[in-house]
């Protein structure tokens, strides 16, 4: 027996998967046939629109009840389950078999709910009756355990649903509403019996079946007796339809004949049958032979046609037009004919490419054919590219002999010229296009352009910076200002060092504004008509002459060649790193030598007026700042090595006034302020006005380097006569805070340096102070650190026992030092001033004496009130009006 399509798992997953998001759970489905046919008299169906359907009974939980549904769903075209129809069960009211369905398989359900009562319902008809019992068991076990009560039932054999279920105890899952809501319960043989004698069968159905089995002689008392007496009633009705067909024998003999007769005609007819076979057959055969030869001469056709096709294309892609093939070979590379020339490229370059593997089929890459003629093509690009490169080499060479040749070109005597190559970058421009196909069809020929091209516009760049340098010093008039300016032996000559060389500073200025961005643009259109794959060396808006934006001329694309790149793929290309390096190696080959003109004007301006190095250093820090782009490599390095020079040059006028400085310890002797002291802040002052941009880190330095050779040659020099170094030393560090007083307010490194000065003023001062104080006031003074000493190892009461301390040596000790105190102040005020040679800090040292004095005299007179109680002495308030009176 076929399997149950109730216990296919996949149609229950179909209908699952139609009703998903409803939150419905599939209880039963099984495929049934829909109808609404009658049952005629002849007891066979006739089905009007017989169509197939799917039943699913499914259940819903809500809170604690539990809805349940029979739905109808459809075959689509796709032969997807989808929903038809909705019935809620709680609406069914009657289950009818239909009786006029000798298979029992038909029945009808009835739901109170429907709107058009007068339309007949649809008639569902099942496979066999164990899918009849299944589904109707399974709807009335819902209806009474989920809704409380049983529809009504007719057509159906109680008895019949009795035995069917004792026999099938199939698993039927039903929803239980429990206090954790509804839950499948299975439902057991023993429960299943029990539910249909208690639940299928009335109690009146009951009592009726009770009275109706009384009317039988043979009393009934379980099914299983009535059964066995329905087995042997139909073993009768077999038996007697047996004897009913013996009894007809001679009609069955009639009968016989003619099945006889019939089959004699079948037999001739078959062999016949069988020889128009084997003809049929045989020309079946030919058909089969004649077709077969017509499709391969159809398949031939097609095949000759289409090749015939490609080997035109082929040979399309193998010509070589002769005017092309003229032009490559022998055309003249005139500007008129230029375009041509480029045309013959783009086909070459094409051609080239459409013979390659990638754009050929490999089968067509390998015919004699193809490789002779990739063999032509790669002798035409040979022919032309040796062409085409000694033609642009030669034609570099004579664009510049004739830009040299016209001395109109360059400076001349009275007459600064500044350098225009926007004729000479016109005509090379022509040749762009051309050098870019050059390298598309071979990379190795653009090495010997560069280095020619390099090579002829060295020689131009050159001559224009040597004509140029020498025409700005020769028209530039400034007067020479000396180098030495802190020399001992020049005297006051220091003033005249004030000449303007302003014209120095200016000419070396012009001399970068001229050629700076000159060497960016050419380095610029350098590497875009040499076809560099490297980024722009000045971006848009960007700063490349050190302040001055734009480009070097009027034509500000200057190095925009004006054309596209031949590949796509180069114009998105990142940077190279090796072309990067191959681009600053041609940029060194074109720009070598030019770097010493500048040099020139360096040292010339140095000779002139040292201190400008300053003002040139911070010109030439401004446009080193603005040289961002990695292709302009050696413009960097020039104004790099500009920037050395400078700093170079700088160093050695320092050098040589530090040297200058550390001739003044060689004198005999020295007094007084030492020259260098103001004329060191002169030269600081100078040197401010010329700082500008980043020279604020080279003039630091110097005045760093400056003061430590000062501050050493002016202790080695206060050594050498060590009774008066104290006195040099004060008078000089003063000296040294007056004079830059007003620079240190705004130069952080000077002030550092006048701290220092300051701090070293003060202990002179004070040495120098505490001798003239001890010199006048020897005994005073020696007494009382006696009396200190002691206090460190005996009390205070033992000290006048001691020898020399007593109150006796007191009084004779304040009678000899304090006895004509007014001449000994007067004195030692005589004393300060006798070799001071600055008299402007005489009184300052004055009150510093006087204060030191009181001072030392305070603590004096806090040891004898505290050793010697009831001894008298000069109180300090005497003192103090003694000092203040004189």
């Amino acid at each position: 027996m076929a399997k149950s399509s109730a216990d296919d798992a996949e149609l229950r997953r179909a209908c699952e998967a139609a009703i998903e998001g409803t939150k419905q759970k599939i209880l039963m489905s099984i495929r049934v046939a829909k109808s609404r046919g009658i049952w005629g008299k002849s007891g066979k169906l006739g089905r009007h629109m017989a169509k197939p359907r799917v039943l699913a009974l499914s259940t819903k939980a809500k809170g604690q009840r539990t809805k349940a549904f029979l739905r109808v769903l459809k075959y689509s075209t796709g032969g997807v389950l989808e929903p038809a129809k909705l019935y809620k069960l709680k609406h069914l009211s009657k289950v009818e078999v239909i009786t006029n369905d000798p298979s029992g398989c038909t029945f009808t359900l009835g739901f109170d709910n429907l709107r058009s009562q007068s339309v007949a319902p649809p008639q569902w008809t099942m496979r066999n009756i164990d899918d009849r019992n299944r589904l109707l068991f399974c709807i009335l076990t819902i209806c009474k355990d989920v809704l409380g009560r049983l529809p009504k039932v007719v057509g159906i054999d109680v008895v019949e649903m009795a035995l069917w279920a004792k026999e099938n105890t199939p698993s039927v899952s039903t929803q239980r509403n429990l206090q954790d809501g509804p839950v499948a319960a299975r439902v057991t043989e023993s429960e299943l019996k029990v539910t249909v004698e208690r639940e299928l069968v009335s109690q009146a159905e009951e009592e009726d079946m009770e009275a109706l089995l009384g009317t039988y002689v043979m009393g009934i008392g379980e099914a299983e007796a009535f059964s066995e007496r329905l087995k042997r009633e139909l073993l009768a009705l077999e038996a007697a339809n047996v004897h009913a067909i013996l009894e007809s024998e001679p009609m069955v003999e009639e009968v016989l004949q003619g099945l006889e007769a019939a089959t004699n005609c079948v037999d001739d007819m078959d062999e016949w049958l069988g020889i128009f076979n084997v003809k049929l057959r045989h020309m079946r055969e030919d058909i089969e032979s004649i077709e077969t030869r017509n499709n391969k001469l159809e398949m031939q056709s097609v095949n000759n046609k289409s090749l015939i096709e490609e080997l035109d294309r082929l040979l399309e892609r193998l010509r070589v037009p002769s005017e092309y093939a003229a032009c490559l070979t022998g055309g003249s590379f005139d500007e008129a004919r230029m375009l041509q020339n480029v045309e013959a490229c783009e086909w070459l370059t094409s051609a080239l490419r459409n013979l390659e593997v990638p754009n050929m089929d490999p089968i067509y890459a390998n015919m004699r054919a193809v490789k002779e003629k990739r063999a032509e093509l790669e002798k035409l690009k040979t022919t032309f590219v040796r062409r085409a490169s000694e033609f642009l080499r030669n034609y570099f060479a004579s664009l510049v002999d004739f830009m040299i040749s016209d001395k109109s070109y360059f400076s001349q005597r009275g007459q600064l010229k500044r350098p225009d190559h926007a004729d000479l970058r016109y005509k090379c421009r022509t040749y762009a296009r051309l050098l870019q196909h050059l390298k598309s069809l071979d990379k190795n020929c653009l090495g010997p352009l560069r280095k020619a091209y390099c090579s002829s516009l060295n020689l131009l760049l050159r001559r224009e910076a040597r004509e140029f340098a020498n025409e700005l010093r020769a028209s530039t008039k400034a007067s020479r200002n000396p180098s030495v300016w802190l020399e001992g032996s020049t005297g006051s000559s220091h003033n005249a060092n004030t000449a303007d060389t302003s014209s120095v500073s200016d000419a070396y200025a012009k001399m970068l504004t001229i050629f700076i961005p000159l060497l960016v643009d050419e380095s610029s259109f350098f590497a875009h008509f040499m076809c560099f794959e490297v980024p722009a060396l000045v971006p848009p808006g960007g700063v490349a002459n050190g302040g001055r934006t734009g480009s070097y001329d009027d034509d500000a694309n200057d190095d925009d060649l004006g054309i596209m790149d031949i590949d796509e793929s180069d114009s998105k290309a990142s940077k190279n790193s090796a072309d990067l390096s191959a681009l600053n190696e041609s940029l060194q080959e074109l720009l070598n030598g030019i770097q010493e003109d500048f040099y020139a004007v360096v040292d010339w301006a140095y000779k002139i007026d040292p201190l400008r190095c300053i003002s040139m250093h911070g010109i030439t820090e401004r446009y080193l700042s603005g040289q961002k782009a990695d292709a302009a490599g050696f413009v960097r390095l020039l104004l790099g090595d500009l920037e050395s020079r400078i700093s170079m040059q700088f160093s050695r006028f320092v050098d040589e006034a530090c040297h200058q400085i550390e001739r003044n310890e060689r004198n005999v002797r020295q007094m007084g302020v030492l020259s260098y002291i103001p004329r060191f802040a002169t030269l600081a002052t100078r040197m401010e006005q010329y700082i500008s941009g980043q020279s604020r880190d080279l003039v630091d330095q110097a005045y760093t380097k400056f003061v430590s050779i000062m501050f050493v040659t002016l202790e080695k020099i206060a050594q050498t006569d060590p009774k008066y170094a104290d006195i040099f030393l004060l008078e000089n560090y003063a000296a040294f805070q007056n004079s830059l007083y007003d620079l240190a307010n705004v130069v952080p490194t000077l002030a550092k340096f006048y701290h220092q000065a300051s701090e070293a003023y003060e202990q002179a001062c004070t040495r120098h102070i505490s001798m003239i104080i001890y010199y006048q006031f020897e005994r005073l003074f020696q007494y009382a650190r006696k009396i200190e000493d002691l206090m460190y190892t005996i009390t205070p009461e033992e000290i006048p026992f001691q020898l020399g301390l007593s109150k006796m040596d007191l009084r004779k000790m304040v009678k000899s030092s304090l006895s004509g105190v007014d001449k000994s102040i007067a004195a030692m005020y005589k004393k300060l001033q006798k070799n001071l040679t600055s008299e402007e800090l005489l009184p300052s040292l004055w009150d510093k004496c006087k204060k030191e004095f009181l001072d030392k005299y305070d603590s004096f007179a806090q040891l004898v009130a505290k050793i010697y109680p009831n001894e008298a002495i000069p109180s300090v308030t005497e003192m103090r009006d003694l000092l203040a009176s004189m």
